[in-house]
């Protein structure tokens, strides 16, 4: 039996008159409808992480900003007043809140020591003594204080810098300052990828 367009549409609206009669309200899920899921969320303006883009954000949460509540995200829209996406948003910056989220999100630092076959967890301060030494060590062991032709060169080969598209620009202002101190020459900004 072929089901017409005209048919479906007439059986929709029967079943749906019929519903109050065989005891299901509707009442609740049109109140519930006519207020929008974000009518009480606070919103945060930010910027899409993935590409050199720059994509505007806002990231809706729910919370009553109390000391002991977690705002939780229920909501991520393209800003309609950036003016570079002016609302929209590609497919990734659109699964922003899937990513936020996520279970499987690292909130803390990890390492992996050598010859290990798992994840540590490790604190903050310890990530930040450990990338120290690391980054003075490699200065310290591919500094090239004069090239071969006797010119003073102060520089290593072997540390490079990439920075993300969310950087502002005092922090890149900043980075290329610390960066050019140690020597290094390799920088790189994801914006200009």
């Amino acid at each position: 039996m072929g089901l017409s367009r005209r048919d479906f549409l007439k059986t929709a609206a029967v079943g749906s008159a019929a519903l109050p009669l065989l005891g299901f309200s509707t009442e609740r899920a049109y109140a519930e409808a006519s207020e929008l899921k974000i009518a009480r969320t606070t919103e945060t303006r930010s910027t899409c992480p993935y590409c050199a883009v720059s994509c505007g954000v806002i990231i809706h949460t729910i919370g009553d900003k109390s000391k002991n509540v977690t705002p939780q995200v229920v909501h991520v829209e393209g800003d309609p007043d950036h003016p570079i996406n002016r609302g929209t948003l590609c497919p990734k910056g659109s699964s922003l809140m899937q990513d936020i989220l996520n279970e499987r999100r690292l909130l803390k630092p990890q390492v992996r020591r050598p010859g290990s076959d798992h994840w540590e967890d490790i604190s903050w301060n310890q990530a930040f003594d450990e990338i120290a030494q690391k980054v003075k060590k490699t200065r310290d062991d591919t500094f090239i204080e004069k090239d071969a032709q006797g010119h003073t060169a102060n520089r290593t080969p072997a540390i490079a810098w990439t920075g993300g598209c969310t950087d502002t620009n005092e922090f890149n202002y900043l980075v290329v300052k610390t960066m050019r101190s140690l020597g290094v020459t390799y920088l790189e900004n994801q914006a200009r990828v």
